[in-house]
């Protein structure tokens, strides 16, 4: 990693083990992460969740423009990251086959699957109105956050 970005990620890193130790609830901890992650990270325009209920992901805590509500697995960029449990990091959404368009500003986007015993149950989705913002030094420390995230789930209150 540059030495700015590395920095920033392990800064996010100790911030998030600070808000996430003691809290259980995954909503809380859905919000203070988006409202870290878009306060900290330059160059974005919407960070938040969409989580599984019912078979389709619906919106959860973000930070940025009003968003879709619903999104079916396998549709845009955040269902395709269900249905393949795998990140998704796109350059230029307007290339996606498929992509939703919940905000016109946003030109590239990285969706990160939360999982919970091995099962997708949220999406961590981050949007950019730069193109090809993200990169692999982001798709790194992005995933090292998740893991933190996903350590200190607790889904039955």
């Amino acid at each position: 990693m540059s030495s700015e970005k590395n920095a920033t990620y392990r800064l996010l890193l100790e911030q998030g083990r600070a808000l996430f130790e003691h809290e259980t609830d995954m909503i809380a901890n859905m919000a203070n992460f988006s409202a870290l992650l878009f306060n900290t990270l330059p160059d974005l325009n919407w960070a938040g969740f969409y989580i599984m209920r019912a078979g389709e992901l619906v919106l959860g805590p973000f930070q940025g423009q009003v968003a879709c509500v619903r999104i079916p697995v396998g549709k845009g960029v955040c269902g395709t990251c269900v249905a393949t449990g795998l990140i998704q990091r796109v350059a230029d959404v307007h290339e996606f086959p498929g992509h939703i368009a919940c905000d016109a500003a946003s030109n590239s986007e990285i969706v990160l699957p939360i999982r919970y015993n091995d099962e997708v149950i949220a999406v961590l989705d981050i949007d950019s109105p730069i193109l090809d913002r993200f990169d692999d030094e982001d798709e790194a420390g992005l995933a090292q956050l998740v893991a933190l995230f996903e350590k200190h789930l607790v889904l039955s209150q």
